[in-house]
């Protein structure tokens, strides 16, 4: 399994580490049965996500996190998370967290896309912030899967 971590951006001192990082991806991706080949998470700022949103979605507005599928084989998932740091620092005096806490949650919306979450409905919603609080949660046993979930890879 390949582990990719880049940081893109100034001021790293209040980002999540590349060991935590990892963490969160083998947290996230074992609860989901999802096998891996290669990951790769990039904390950049609002340009390249936005620019990517743009490119890839044809959407032309900053978003807090870009997933992307490049690959499903019999190795495992290939895929790429694009967390936008700039969008968590704005954001988390909004939600009274961390910047730190804001990417993790950031950084485990995008692997639950990955697996195959959608949350373009409110039901899909609040599914995936059920998911993103359970991983989130420090623990050292790796939680089930949801019922009613099926993963993408398995």
């Amino acid at each position: 399994m390949v582990f990719l971590f880049d940081v893109v951006v100034p001021n790293q001192d209040d980002l999540p580490t590349e060991e935590e990082t990892l963490l969160l991806v083998e947290r996230v991706m074992a609860g989901e049965s999802v096998r891996w080949a290669s990951i790769g998470i990039i904390l950049a700022g609002h340009e390249l996500v936005t620019e990517l949103n743009n490119i890839w979605l044809s959407h032309d507005y900053d978003t807090d996190v870009l997933s992307f599928v490049v690959e499903e084989s019999e190795a495992g998932l290939e895929g790429e998370v694009y967390v936008d740091v700039e969008t968590a620092r704005e954001r988390c005096v909004e939600f009274n967290t961390t910047v730190r806490q804001e990417v993790a949650r950031y950084i485990v919306h995008g692997l639950l896309h990955l697996a195959g979450h959608d949350d373009a409905t409110a039901e899909g919603s609040r599914l995936m912030t059920a998911l993103e609080n359970r991983y989130l949660t420090p623990g050292d046993a790796i939680p089930a899967p949801l019922s009613g979930h099926v993963p993408a890879s398995g």
